[in-house]
């Protein structure tokens, strides 16, 4: 149903919900992530939400970027994804930060 909402206006306007605030293993990062992409555009992802005040977000965020990061490399590697280090290293970067970044012209 998030489809319906996005006008064009901004890229990826209405996002899909981070399934780590309850499922926070990775396993069920993994599993949010693979329903993204499956029903969505994950390469508009805006990555990982947390409560940056906290010191603990920190080694969060660096989960977060080795289970993307991971599974972006098995599609590789299963011939899912290309096998194109810049396009796909380029779309990881841009979820880790570009997207949010874009999303809310900082």
């Amino acid at each position: 149903m998030i489809g319906n909402f996005n006008d064009g206006s901004v890229k990826g306007k209405v996002q899909w919900g981070s399934g780590w605030w309850f499922l926070d293993q990775k396993d069920g990062m993994e599993k949010q992530m693979n329903a993204l992409s499956n029903m969505g555009l994950i390469s508009c992802f805006i990555g990982m939400l947390t409560d940056s005040r906290s010191f603990l977000s920190f080694p969060r965020h660096e989960y977060f970027r080795r289970v993307l990061c991971n599974l972006f490399g098995k599609e590789m590697a299963s011939g899912e994804l290309p096998q194109d280090m810049d396009l796909v290293g380029n779309t990881i970067s841009n979820i880790c930060y570009g997207n949010a970044k874009d999303y809310f012209n900082f």
